[in-house]
């Protein structure tokens, strides 16, 4: 399956013209509790190019990226600057993800 998710990982890259720079498990896998229907929940953290952060409007542009559920993969991830300012605020979900012990990417 890892195969599957770093493959699955790249194409996003590709469509969304960004970069992943982090990628972990999150949920029952990575705590090593996983049901017999346990999907994988694989999160994310990227980057995109300069010009997108450097528009006058960015405030209102979007910061995750968001699939839906395929199979048994269900990816999300955020821009590298909202999980900044999530990291600030000690967001569980974010700080889950950093203390994940399957990593994918980093």
């Amino acid at each position: 399956m890892r195969e599957t998710i770093l493959s699955r990982l790249q194409k996003i890259e590709a469509e969304e013209g960004m970069r992943i720079l982090y990628a972990c498990e999150s949920g029952s896998r990575a705590w090593g509790f996983p049901s017999a229907d346990s999907d994988y929940d694989v999160r994310f953290i990227y980057i995109r190019p300069v010009e997108w952060y450097l528009s006058v409007n960015l405030e209102h542009k979007r910061d995750v990226v968001e699939r839906p559920i395929d199979g048994q993969l269900d990816l999300n991830g955020w821009d590298l600057r909202k999980a900044l300012k999530l990291l600030r605020k000690c967001n569980p979900p974010l700080m889950e993800w950093l203390g994940s012990p399957i990593i994918y990417l980093e």
